[in-house]
């Protein structure tokens, strides 16, 4: 199925509003009706008990996996949405494509009931199995169903009212279903209306995440809807090839999305794409006027999710050069690819890149992502070397200030004060800044503190916890006033910065035995994120291939099976940080190699692997001889590698798997030998 835009010509004033109410809605009865014949030609009854089989556990989680881009982006819309239904005796139901539960949240006591017809995680709910219902009914028709009480065609199923949307990528194709299902007495009829909105929310939010290096414009034919539900979404290559857009889009620019493929922002809008960057060069770029080619007049602001050398070329390199043919067009975006592999990934990384595939991870991002910008600060805490310095970069790049000053071919700062290496005496001067001839050292003409350097971009305050008590008072102050006087002067300096802070302390427990203010600390706590430790996240291979190409480039070496199974089982005490080192490490040793095996790791890590969870070699079956009872255990163990040595023809990797230890121990017991 491919999304279809209404009909040309319809007034653009009321016509995405218009479609939120009344876009693929069919006659109830005949949808109903349709669903009836197709449950009974299904060989169903409705008298017969429903399929309460569910997915096994393992099949659950690569269900999971397989939608894994949905789940993300859908998980904190259904928080929102269930927040808008709690306490109706109803829950908010997340399905794949093939109708399958993979995430609900709900009312205690409705989640009971629902358990008796397997409305819940691993729950299947096609058509084929439980007749007509909004989940498996939406799915076939691909449009907004909603199955009351009666019309479900099992009676089992009949006790339940049930509002589903179907939720499409940005190619048209169904990744799954958003559904409220409730008691049918519970039944509200603007339900459905919540559930189409958060839908459409979620196929927003997915496009948005499909292309991270892109043009994207949000419009509508009047100003005060973008930004809204019901703006239009389009991407487009830096080049200004068109990608994809949303259905809000689709509407405006009357296409159906076959036809925009071979179109290109200068033959939608009538200008060249480099229009738009230099529009994006002004100090305070607003919106801009665009015309469709139908000649009605738009409203649009556009986010530049670009490589820094995307935008400093674009003019020149990328130019908006005539829609391609299909057969072209993969050659005509050859330059862009091969720019963006040949270039190492950002060292700071924004959210959507730290997204590697953990769920605490992911539900941490879909909180950060709803304070960004929103003048909340943030608190992250979590062990040393979990990357909240990592995460504080992040934050500040996909914050609308950061892209803006981006935007206009600079850089919004990210100022990093590490609040417990800078010495007590100097620390006020560090963060405040001073006058000339403020304190004997003083520097010539004074200097400028780290508070006013932030000005327009991130503050991140690292080891928060760790700040003199006096000096507080004064941060509390400048919080508060968004001001800053420097020592020694009278001159009050105006501020305005995001704030982000870190700890490994415990604030709270500081703040309630006097060691850290207390008003200090509800100010600066307005979102606190915890980051797991690197040992409790399900994400380090992802973590490891995201370092290694960010260390390495697109073509660094990666680690071979027997190297990646032994990072898996580390506990890793430095976290993060300790990976990001031995990684580096492990680059250098291996320049030249096409990949990274035990070899290439340093010995202390090493030891430190093996001493974690130490093994006995196992005689190898193969030796045909028993080692003699009165040798040492060291000549034992050296008489078993030799005698497997010779049996496997010295490959080692056999060795010690006919040994029951790692390739490493072999190595080190042969160093210690020879």
């Amino acid at each position: 199925m491919q999304f279809q835009a209404n009909r040309p010509g319809a007034s653009l004033d009321h016509g995405p509003v218009v479609q939120a109410a009344t876009d693929g809605v069919l006659d109830v009865q005949q949808v109903i009706e349709r669903s009836h014949q197709r449950s009974s030609s299904y060989g169903l009854t409705r008298a017969q008990r429903p399929d309460m089989s569910a997915l096994s556990r393992a099949d659950l989680a690569q269900a999971l996996q397989s939608s894994q881009a949905l789940f993300g982006h859908a998980q904190p819309v259904m928080e929102t949405l269930y927040d808008q239904i709690r306490n109706t005796h109803s829950m908010v139901i997340l399905s794949d494509s093939d109708g399958t539960i993979i995430h609900t949240m709900g009312d205690s006591d409705f989640l009971a009931k629902a358990d008796r017809v397997a409305l819940g995680a691993g729950g299947r709910w096609s058509e084929q199995l439980r007749g007509t219902n909004a989940i498996g009914t939406a799915l076939f028709e691909q449009k907004p169903t909603t199955v009351h009480a009666q019309e479900h065609y099992l009676d089992a199923n009949r006790f339940l009212t049930c509002s589903a949307a179907p939720i499409f990528d940005h190619r048209g194709q169904v990744l799954g279903v958003l559904d409220v299902s409730g008691e049918c007495g519970s039944f509200h009829k603007h339900t459905m209306a919540l559930v189409r909105m958060s839908a459409q929310m979620i196929e927003n939010q997915l496009l948005a995440g499909s292309f991270p290096d892109c043009i994207t414009l949000h419009f509508h034919s009047r100003p005060e809807f973008v930004g809204t539900l019901v703006e239009g979404i389009a991407t487009f290559t830096p080049g200004g090839r068109f990608l994809a857009a949303n259905r809000s889009a689709l509407f405006q620019l009357g296409l159906p999305l076959a036809a925009l493929q071979s179109h290109t922002f200068s033959s939608l809008f009538g200008m060249p794409v480099s229009t738009l960057f230099d529009h994006y060069r002004k100090a305070a770029p607003g919106m801009m006027a665009l015309y469709l080619h139908s000649g009605i007049q738009i409203h649009a602001r556009a986010e530049m999710r670009l490589r820094e050398q995307y935008f400093q070329n674009a003019r020149d390199a990328l130019s908006d050069a005539p829609a391609p043919s299909p057969m072209a067009a993969s050659t005509s975006d050859a330059p862009t690819t091969r720019t963006a592999r040949n270039h190492h990934a950002p060292a700071r990384p924004d959210l959507q890149a730290l997204d590697t595939g953990d769920d605490r991870m992911r539900a941490l991002i879909a909180k950060l992502r709803k304070v960004i910008d929103r003048d909340i600060p943030i608190l992250i805490t979590g062990e040393t070397g979990t990357g909240k310095e990592w995460l504080a970069q992040a934050i500040h790049r996909d914050s609308v200030r950061c892209k803006t000053v981006q935007a206009r071919g600079a850089g919004a700062p990210f100022v990093a004060v590490n609040c417990s290496a800078i010495p007590e005496n100097l620390i006020e001067a560090e963060l405040f800044g001073y006058e000339d001839g403020a304190f004997t050292g003083a520097r010539r003409r004074g200097a400028l503190g780290k508070i006013a350097q932030a000005q327009g971009g991130t503050l991140f305050l690292d080891e928060i916890g760790d700040m003199p008590l006096a000096l507080q008072g004064r941060l509390l102050r400048v919080l508060q006033e968004r001001a800053v006087t420097p020592l020694g002067s009278n001159r009050v300096i105006p501020v305005e910065f995001a704030l982000v802070c870190a700890t490994n302390q415990p604030l709270r427990e500081m703040a309630a035995r006097h060691a850290f203010r207390e008003d200090l600390y509800y100010r600066l706590n307005g979102l606190q994120v915890k980051l797991p430790a690197l040992r409790e996240r399900s994400d380090l291979p992802q973590l490891a291939a995201l370092i290694l190409r960010q260390e390495g480039g697109a073509d660094a070496p990666a680690f071979d099976d027997e190297t990646q199974q032994l990072l898996r089982a580390h506990r890793w005490p430095g976290n993060l940080r300790q990976l990001a080192n031995l990684i580096r490490t492990a680059l250098a040793m291996a320049a030249g190699e096409t990949q990274i095996g035990l070899r290439h790791l340093p010995d202390d890590f090493l030891e430190e692997a093996e001493a974690e969870d130490p093994v006995p070699m196992r005689e190898p079956a193969s030796t045909g001889s028993a080692l003699p009872a009165t040798a040492s255990l060291q000549d034992n163990e050296w008489r078993a590698i030799e005698q497997a040595l010779r049996a496997h023809d010295g490959n080692v990797s056999a060795v010690a798997r006919a040994l029951g230890v790692s390739r490493n121990t072999i190595y080190r017991r042969l160093k210690a030998r020879h």
